[in-house]
Order: structure tokens, then sequence, then C-alpha cells
């Protein structure tokens, strides 16, 4: 079996001039195969530099697009084919989004492996040591307390046990952050889980432990990015001073960011994005450095079903972590893109056992949001 083309299917929801939030655009990869197998993968990045990434002419022995580099090749040869990415796509960079675009591949060749064998992907990985993954809700807050109040009542009503919100005015102003935070709380009930994700929007060490110290008593389990991911001693230093557990790594990529991260930031909880860190590929290794150093792993993942499928198949196989984000996003991406997306149920998503990863897409919602 030989890789024919890749295609590369740029969504977006919003017209391009106006802001674009969070689950509102979307890049998809397709790995085309002679034997008819096709592929289907995703990163959660800027759509256009990732298409610029994969189909770029190369320039010199190091610096090809990841097209070029991939075709003819046997699909199969998922560890090799990674290898070769990276190391000819060097001037492309090592991290950032020239990682996101491979990971969107390698999330398409583990479809495509996983449909040649006639098997889930979480068998290739080893095999699932559960079949349902607790689940916990992510929403963006809105900016009034007594609306964020409806928004927890209605999700605890569909069955969530853990809600995270971030993004939107959080972060913004202390005192409408402790007064949403607050009334979530309020909602939720004093022994709810709650995670806050500030998306590096406290920015210092300082004004962290200003906020944990005013929110102390509103029990949260932990605080996601408080600052920005570089400041590896500012993550150190949080840690050892407050209750919280300190979370990150959502925008990290490869072993080697988060090989630094666990080393000098220590965080208590370690978030790699599938589609970001280095696809399923480099999950599994990010996971076996998590146990290393032990720190519980909970992926980031906000984006589409073909997100939440690859997160769930690479859980299934990871024997020691138990817990999916699951995104609240109101996006047409996110809620019609995957005809048969991965449900909640009553705190739960179930682990697919169909061929690959499991899901089919929706051809009419991608040509109504394609821009590219």
């Amino acid at each position: 079996m030989k890789i024919t083309d890749i295609e590369v299917i740029c969504l977006r929801v919003p017209k391009i001039g106006t802001r674009c939030v969070w689950g509102e655009d979307a890049v998809i990869v397709k790995v085309h195969t002679d034997e008819g197998i096709v592929g289907i993968g995703e990163t959660d990045s800027s759509p256009l530099v990732v298409k610029s990434i994969i189909e770029t002419p190369n320039s010199n022995l190091a610096c090809f697009g990841l097209k070029e580099i991939l075709i003819g090749e046997n699909p199969l040869d998922i560890e090799r084919l990674w290898n070769k990415m990276y190391n000819m796509s060097n001037y492309l960079g090592r991290r950032g989004a020239g990682i996101h675009a491979i990971s969107a591949i390698d999330i398409a060749l583990w479809d495509i492996a996983g449909k040649y064998h006639n098997v889930p992907v979480y068998e290739l990985l080893g095999g699932k040591y559960r079949d349902k993954i607790r689940a916990y809700g992510t929403f963006i807050p809105a900016d009034t307390p007594g609306e964020n109040k409806k928004i927890v009542k209605d999700l605890i009503n569909k069955g969530f046990t853990s809600l995270k919100f971030g993004g939107g005015i959080l972060g913004d102003d202390p005192d409408t952050d402790y007064e949403i935070i607050k009334a979530v709380r309020e909602e939720a009930g004093e022994e709810f889980e709650l995670q806050i994700d500030l998306a590096a929007k406290w920015k210092t060490p300082e004004h962290t432990l200003y906020m944990a110290e005013r929110l102390k008593d509103l029990n949260l389990n932990w605080i996601e990015e408080p600052i920005g991911s570089d400041d590896l001693i500012g993550y150190k230093n949080l840690v050892n001073s407050i209750k919280p557990m300190i979370a990150g790594g959502e925008t990290l990529t490869t072993t080697h960011e988060f090989i630094q991260f666990l080393e000098i930031g220590e965080p208590d909880l370690v978030q790699p994005d599938v589609t970001r860190c280095g696809g399923i590929t480099e999950s599994m290794k990010i996971y076996e450095l998590s146990k290393q150093y032990g720190v519980k792993l909970v992926p980031h993942g906000f984006s589409t079903g073909i997100l939440i499928a690859a997160t769930v198949h690479f859980l299934a196989a990871c024997e020691t972590t138990d817990l999916i984000e699951y995104s609240q996003s109101t996006s047409p991406l996110f809620k019609d893109l995957v005809k048969n997306k991965i449900p909640f149920k009553d705190g739960f998503v179930k682990v697919p056992n169909g061929p690959g990863l499991g899901i089919e897409l929706d051809e009419e919602v991608i040509n109504k949001y394609r821009i590219f």
C-alpha cells in the first residue's frame, strides 16, 4: 500500500476578517492510498499555516513540505514516517505548527492502519484498559455570574460530574474572575469537581499567587495555564506554593518540550493535546514520560469529533490515565462535522470498537464551511 495524496481541508464558521473563537475553525487532513483506504486526522492549529507546511515545495534537504516527504510511502510505517517528517522538515520548525501538521498526518496514518487491519486504533496501541472514560465538560464562560450559573446547571443536568471553564473574559479582571468563579462554585455545590483555565492570562506567578489566595475557599481542583508555558521556574514556584493542582502543557510539542516541562516546571498535571503534541505516536511517549515523573496526564482537547476520537483511542490504551476533556462548544464544526461523534452520556464516553478511529465525516458540513 502506498500514499497517493494528502488532502488538506480548511474550515471556518465566521467569514475571514471577522473574529474567530475556539472551535470555530478547523483543519482536516485526509491521507489517500492506492488501495482506497483514506485516513482522517486533524490538528487544533492555524489552518492555513498547517496547509502551507504540508503543501510547500522543498527548499533544501532539511526543508521539505510533509506531502512531498510522504507520497509513495507505505502508510503503515508509522514510526518511521514520523521520524522522516520530523527530520526532513527541520527548517519548518521542530516545535509549534511544524509538529501540529505532523500530528494531523500521524492521526490519519493510525486511522489507515486500523482500517487496513480491521481493528480499532487502541488495539494497535496495545489494547484497551477500559470500555468507557470519565469526561469533564469544558465551556467558555459568559460575561456575568448569573449567565454562568445557568450554564453550569444545564451541564450538571446533562450528567457531568466535573467541569472546567476558561477563555472569554476569564483572566481579564481580578474582581470579575472572582465573581464568576464564585458563582460557578455556588451553583455546582461545595464538593463538585471544578477546574479553571486561564490560557496564560494571569501572566505572572505573583498575580497567580494573589488570585489563588482569593480563591482558596472555592476548592478548585486545578488551575490550568495561569502563566505562559515558557516560564518553567514560575510553574515550579507555583506548584510549591499553592493548594490547587497546577496544570499545563497544551501548547507544548514532542517529548523534548515535555521533558523540560516535567523536569524544571514540575507541574502537578500535564495536558498534551493529541492533535498538537505530535499525534498519537508522540502522545504515547509523553504518557510514558508522565509515568516516569509520577505526574497525572489528562489530555487537552477542544476541537472537533476527530480530536475526541483520537483522544479516546489514546486514553483507552493508557493504564493510568482515565479522564477526558469534552468540549461544550456550540460550533457546528464540533457538533456536526463528525456524523457519528462519540457521545457523552451519564458522565462518560464509550470507547468505540469500529476499525480505525471509527468516524465518518459529514461532507455537507465540509462543503458549507470550507474556505480552502
